[in-house]
């Protein structure tokens, strides 16, 4: 498989556009075909996520998808139903399709009606904006930003023939199980909806899930996956699952990257571990650590902070058996092997806090308990992320 450009528009059967004029922006995308959907596993869920739900479970296709970002229309009782029913409706009527085959996605401020006036109103202007090439794609992308500093696409072509490309947004409020974030994926590979469901929740589980930037599960997550089939291509599931878990993987870490007054991306690679939710559990403890962030984040070479969070991650381990180095670039210094402290010397620390300075920090966590293994993708906690969220609505 190869990275191509074009964003969702270079796959066959997909238009889009968007605008944002200032806080508030909408995304149109007109893409036909058999569909799929994963979202939030918060309780409070947004009235976008069960009126999409409702109609994927229904049709099993999609032939669109309108996304305002700005106002979440979360915990917003029947009139938050009704709003993004009648977002739903609009497009339908624009597209001339049944409003049954329209995904809605909202993300913003949570506990504020819905300003469908505004939506109205710009609907006709983001239509406008639609095209079928990489400007459009990027109009999409940009439309659905909140707090986040740079739009989020890829698009690659398969051997097999089929190409597969997504956007996507998310900055804070990240950890899924999803996090406040939003993707939109699409191929035009000629598969049944339940292939797609089996891939997607496959590819969700190694990539969005295992993403941490600050702990908090939002309301509002949701993951679209269309096929439009005009490749006349019917992959091997094998190749379509490779082909998502790219895609899926490389958003998750785009969105990681640029979590809230983020400077560099954390990775956590656990390995030797007795189950694969194990695995699972001391990949997100490390990058959810508030403290193991803040030493990534003042190039603090306190590596204790990574042996304590592996310990109350919930996972089977023994302390004896701990294996732990750093990396990044081309720099690697292992600090614990079997239990025993091998480096902690002022050379040792000092290569540590030059790996922590670097924009990538890799944390490799061997548990010496088995053959698992598991990765998250995090970000450092800086003042930025502190002062963004003190002003969110102000």
């Amino acid at each position: 498989m190869k990275f191509i450009e074009g964003g969702i528009c270079a796959v066959k059967g997909v238009r889009a556009g968007g605008i944002k004029p200032g806080k508030m922006g909408i995304a149109v995308i007109q893409a036909e075909g058999n569909a799929a959907g994963a979202y939030t596993r918060n309780k409070v869920i947004a009235a976008p996520l069960v009126v999409t739900r409702e109609h994927i479970n229904g049709t099993g296709r999609l032939a669109g998808v309108i996304v305002n970002s700005g106002n979440a229309n979360a915990f917003t009782g029947v009139q938050g139903l009704a709003d993004a029913r009648m977002m739903a409706s609009a497009l339908a009527s624009k597209l001339r399709v049944d409003e049954e085959l329209i995904g809605v996605a909202s993300t913003g401020v949570v506990g504020r009606k819905l300003d469908t006036g505004w939506i109205t109103s710009h609907l006709s202007e983001a239509l406008d904006s639609m095209g079928e090439d990489a400007d459009a794609s990027m109009k999409a992308a940009r439309a659905i930003m909140t707090t986040d500093t740079v739009p989020k696409e890829i698009a690659i072509e398969m051997d097999c023939g089929i190409r597969i490309a997504g956007i996507a947004k998310g900055s804070g409020m990240i950890e899924p199980n999803m996090g406040t974030m939003l993707a939109f994926v699409y191929t035009d590979a000629d598969v049944p909806s339940e292939m797609l469901h089996s891939c997607l929740t496959t590819s969700v589980d190694k990539s969005f899930n295992m993403i941490v930037v600050d702990g908090d599960t939002s309301t509002n997550d949701m993951v679209l996956v269309t096929a439009t089939g005009q490749s006349g291509i019917t992959p091997e599931i094998s190749d379509l699952q490779a082909g998502l878990d790219l895609v899926l993987t490389e958003l998750a870490k785009m969105i990681a990257i640029d979590g809230e007054g983020a400077t560099k991306l954390i990775e956590s690679k656990v390995t030797g571990a007795a189950t694969a939710e194990d695995a699972r559990l001391v990949a997100k403890a490390i990058v959810r650590s508030p403290l193991v962030k803040s030493a990534i984040f003042g190039q603090d070479p306190n590596w204790g902070r990574i042996v304590v969070a592996a310990g109350y991650s919930g996972a089977d381990m023994d302390q004896t058996k701990i294996s732990l180095s750093f990396s990044a670039s081309t720099e690697v210094v292992e600090l614990v092997k079997d239990g025993k402290v091998v480096r902690n010397d002022e050379e040792a620390l000092s290569q540590l806090k030059s790996i922590m300075s670097q924009d990538e920090v890799v944390i490799i966590t061997d548990l010496g308990m088995g053959h698992e293994s598991a990765t998250a993708w995090g970000c450092d906690l800086t003042y930025d992320y502190v002062r963004i969220n003190a002003e969110y609505t102000t």
